[in-house]
């Protein structure tokens, strides 16, 4: 027998031995020793946590480097250990189509949840319905928003039914809207059999916070899917106003404006300070979740997910905080580490909300189902080859302010709208130019170029781009009319 077939034969044996050894072992026991940095430990799906923030500015976030007034030292260290997607966007910049879009990788005119109030198609499969598949429990905590039903149909706020929860079969702890069931210091969200859960004289963020201690500090026989769903920095609609920790409005009365805030009319003047005061405790929950994992041994086999849903104009751009197609309503913060993601990293290619389903089942090592429109980014961060060919181009759908349509590229934001105004149809058939933004240089988007001669040309090319990325979306091919006018 020659050496190499000797030395063969004891990997064999010791492998043999060592599956026998592991193949008993729960799924909890296999991830300690992951955590523990065990040679031989036996690979662990691994354990995925989405911490879901509500109308959370991407420039909020200090390792972006662009506001001096942002405390986020919780989400600079997760920056700074895992990969900060900088050129994130949302699909569709309002609260519950956005929801829809990252739970099953599809644009919101085809989850049924086209704007607020809707609920999400029951048929189609989700990241929740996949991995459970995949042998994973799918758990929620928090902000909901996909039941049928909202305020402006008179029901729908808090307890949600159990055929309406998208896959989340498991731990369940939530409301429908959360603005509605509760207020910063005092509310109600529902277990899984519709039993209230109250809590008073308590900052929010930290009730939920508090919810999701109690999950994690379980003891898990399976890996887990856990969607942490916090409604800050949101305003508190029935008040009209972000409300931060107390103090906030002291701390923060002087704080920095965001330059395509400051030469705008808006509410930004009376909503600033709340509002850092609300970003700062989510990136002080983000914070106490993180140290959880780590005290629980869970960290090393686990990936961690901090986003928002869309960002917030301060009535700036409408007479709201989102529903535009401007960095300010659909950029967003994606952070990601843990087991794939933890390579220290910024990506600065063009990825959506759309995106994020797939890419969370390839990294759990499950396959997406052909319903699924977005594409797996993992490939961006190990393939140079990947990033060169990456499309860098992504359709924004725009509801209830307007019927609009958008693409936004690396270099440009192309927007069309239905001209008469209409905002109760999921899309038109006919759109007209609306806006223009070069994001070299105008990047607060301060100038709208549309209408201008001397761009007719990028118009034209982003205009024929707009409507095949609507036609892959499942819409029927619109017309545009070009704009007559520079505004």
């Amino acid at each position: 027998m020659t050496v190499n077939r000797r030395k063969f034969l004891l990997r064999t044996a010791a492998a043999a031995a060592q599956a026998g050894v592991t193949a008993g072992l729960s799924f909890g026991e296999k991830a300690q020793r992951v955590q523990t940095g065990d040679p031989e430990a036996p690979a662990a799906k691994p354990n995925i946590v989405i911490f879901h923030s509500d109308q959370f500015r991407w420039d909020f976030i200090g390792a972006n480097g662009l506001n001096s007034a942002t405390h986020t030292p919780n989400l600079d260290a997760l920056a700074s250990r895992g990969t900060n997607f900088t050129h994130a966007v949302t699909n569709q910049p309002v609260c519950a189509p956005s929801r829809s879009v990252l739970l099953t990788g599809m644009y919101a005119t085809e989850t049924g949840v086209w704007h607020n109030g809707l609920g999400l198609r029951q048929d189609l499969p989700t990241l929740a319905t996949e991995l459970r598949k995949a042998g994973y429990t799918a758990n929620y905590i928090g902000k909901w928003h996909l039941a049928p039903g909202s305020e402006s149909r008179g029901g729908g706020r808090g307890a949600v039914k159990p055929e309406f929860r998208g896959g989340f079969d498991d731990f369940w702890e939530a409301s429908n809207e959360l603005e509605w069931s509760s207020h910063p210091y005092e509310g109600t969200i529902w277990d899984r059999d519709g039993n209230p859960i109250a809590f008073k004289n308590e900052y929010r963020v930290d009730f939920i916070t508090d919810r999701a201690e109690k999950f994690l500090r379980q003891t898990h026989e399976k890996p887990f899917l856990l969607m942490i769903s916090q409604l800050e920095p949101h305003q508190q609609n029935d008040l009209g106003r972000m409300v931060g920790p107390q103090g906030s409005a002291e701390r923060f009365a002087d704080a920095f404006v965001p330059a395509d805030l400051r030469s705008s009319p808006g509410d930004w003047h009376k909503q600033l300070p709340d509002y850092y005061g609300a970003c700062e405790s989510i990136d002080a929950s983000a914070g106490r979740v993180r140290k959880i994992l780590d005290e629980e041994n869970l960290t090393a086999n686990t990936i961690f997910l901090f986003l928002s849903d869309h960002g917030c104009h301060f009535m700036t751009r409408n007479q709201e905080y989102k529903r535009s197609a401007h960095n300010s309503s659909i950029r967003v913060p994606l952070l990601i580490d843990g087991p794939g993601f933890e390579r220290a990293q910024q990506i600065q290619e063009l990825v959506g909300m759309v995106d994020i389903a797939p890419t969370l089942l390839e990294a759990a090592g499950a396959s997406a189902p052909a319903t699924m429109k977005g594409r797996s980014f993992l490939p961006l961060l190990r393939d140079p080859q990947a990033r060169r060919d990456w499309p860098n181009r992504q359709l924004i759908q725009i509801s209830e302010s307007m019927t609009g349509r958008a693409i936004r590229t690396r270099e440009w934001t192309y927007c069309v709208a239905d001209p008469t105004g209409a905002t109760d149809k999921p899309a038109s058939d006919n759109y007209h130019e609306y806006q223009l933004y070069d994001q070299k240089n105008d990047p607060h988007e301060l100038v709208n170029l549309t209408g201008r001669k001397e761009y007719r040309e990028v118009a034209d090319g982003l205009s024929g781009q707009l409507k095949e990325l609507m036609l892959q979306g499942g819409e029927a091919e619109p017309t545009f009319e070009p704009a007559k006018l520079y505004p």
